[in-house]
């Protein structure tokens, strides 16, 4: 399968809208609710974990939608397209909320907004994720289709990390009305960059051949095959662990950011430098990511950029003590390795669901995206949650607009540790499942036509890495797995 130039560049863009949709809310959706609606600081962080939990639960069945269209029609675009009409909408109707609604009112407003947006979004994103296994055949053609996709979604970030913010502050002193000219730019890029994307299978050539089309499940079959995908998968369980995980330790301080340039740097302002220091580096390291994984391996490349990561995280602490202008160095290297965090696990999951497809003779593609986009939507939701929880324990004021407060000392250093502790133990831990990844180029790229070897033949010896388990009665693959 030739991997065209039309092709890679539709996948990417779609990232410009996958990036807003993960960056915008994640850096400013809890501070619009502390400090210009009046929600308490725990309650804000509830009302975006149930909007983001809402993800498990609708995720696995629009998974199965995207198998059953595919095997159809030999595409998965029209729920992509839903998708890319309905986001703009709520995304614009969650900072809409009306004035004069008391903190309550306001609060239900925002959850019911962003419980559609999330659900629209996910519309796209499930058969989003699921589209590279069937776009590119190999194991380096799919690395060159994720870099490219990650360097769009580098600049996304700065895009509307940088930008959103500041369009908000064309809203003068009415913080509400910056929110939602914010809010309508945002939605006409999001949309624009989602229906782009749908094209994408398009580009790659004739739909592919009509199959037997699974037959519709009880919804309790759908959580069942994704809890499945977690057992009989090793490789799938080891990735998505380790991402999850990563998820949680981006999403604290992603959401930490607006926190740490009113409160910390005393800036509101920074939070556009703070963007532009992390997204800065990662725009060009990001093809060198690539280049390292060609040689290396993916799973190396994507160990070193957690440790990385991890490390600068740390190196943030000291803000608590002396914050200045030094802060964006380390941020600078998070950013740089932040790259490498989102460009091979990316790459490495087609390579997951393509050897699953191999070994089980099942295309369960829709499957693997509907469970991968739930764990890093929750991850990215607790991510938040963990910080709000945080401010709430530290004795964080929350404010409506115009309402000038103070801050305790004690929410000051827990904002500084959510931006910076809290990352770096969560990576550090991610690097556990990691450790346990199975499979490597050989497994990846093996020919379709080279049967499997029954257990203490000669190829079974081999104590090289590891393929996948296979939940499958077929004889097992050639490569033991390491204790």
């Amino acid at each position: 399968m030739t991997l065209r130039r039309g092709t890679v560049a539709r996948y990417a863009v779609g990232s410009v809208g996958t990036g807003g949709f993960a960056t915008l809310p994640g850096l400013v959706l809890v501070f619009y609710l502390t400090d210009t609606l009046g929600v308490a600081a725990g309650l804000a962080g509830l009302l975006v974990t149930a909007a983001k939990v809402w993800d498990v639960v609708i995720d696995p069945l629009i998974g199965a939608a995207s198998d059953r269209e595919r095997a159809r029609i030999g595409r998965r675009r029209r729920l992509m397209v839903v998708g890319g009409l309905a986001l703009p909408v709520f995304f614009t109707l969650t900072f809409a909320v009306p004035a004069g609604l008391a903190p309550a009112g306001a609060a239900t407003w925002v959850l019911l907004a962003f419980l559609a947006a999330a659900t629209a979004f996910s519309l796209f994103q499930v058969p989003y994720i699921a589209l590279p296994a069937e776009l590119a055949g190999t194991y380096d053609a799919r690395t060159r289709l994720l870099t490219a996709r990650v360097v769009v979604l580098t600049a996304a970030i700065l895009l509307f990390g940088g930008g959103g913010p500041a369009l908000r502050g064309l809203g003068g002193d009415d913080e509400r009305l910056g929110y939602l000219l914010m809010a309508v730019a945002a939605s006409l890029v999001l949309g624009a960059a989602l229906l782009v994307a749908s094209t994408v299978e398009r580009s790659a050539g004739p739909p592919a051949p009509p199959r037997p089309v699974p037959a519709r499940a009880r919804l309790a079959a759908h959580y069942r095959e994704g809890l499945g995908l977690l057992r009989s998968s090793r490789p799938f369980r080891t990735l998505l662990g380790a991402f999850v995980l990563q998820a949680l330790a981006t999403g604290a301080m992603l959401a930490g950011a607006q926190y740490v340039a009113t409160w910390v740097l005393d800036d509101t302002a920074a939070v556009t430098f703070l963007f532009v220091a992390l997204v800065g580096p990662a725009l060009v390291v990001t093809p060198a990511w690539g280049v390292l994984a060609r040689r290396t391996g993916k799973e190396r490349a994507f160990r070193l950029a957690s440790v990385l990561f991890a490390v600068a995280a740390l190196a943030l602490l000291p803000l608590a003590w002396a914050p200045g202008a030094w802060v964006y160095a380390p941020v600078a290297l998070a950013g740089a390795a932040y790259a490498g965090m989102q460009s091979l696990p990316m790459a490495m999951l087609p390579d997951v669901i393509a050897h699953d497809a191999r070994v089980t003779r099942s295309d369960r593609a829709g499957a693997f995206g509907g469970v991968w986009t739930a764990g890093e939507t929750t991850g990215m939701a607790l991510g938040t949650t963990l910080l709000t929880v945080v401010l709430a324990v530290t004795g964080y004021v929350e404010s409506t607009g115009g309402e000038t407060v103070v801050q305790p000392s004690a929410a000051v250093l827990g904002i500084v540790a959510s931006f910076s502790l809290l990352p770096a133990v969560l990576v550090a831990a991610s690097l556990l499942p990691l450790g346990r990844y199975p499979l490597r180029r050989r497994d990846v790229d093996a020919p379709d036509d080279v049967p499997d070897v029954a257990p203490g033949s000669p190829a079974d010896a081999d104590p090289g890495p590891t393929r996948a388990d296979d939940p499958s009665p077929r004889p097992c693959s050639p490569h033991k797995e390491a204790p």
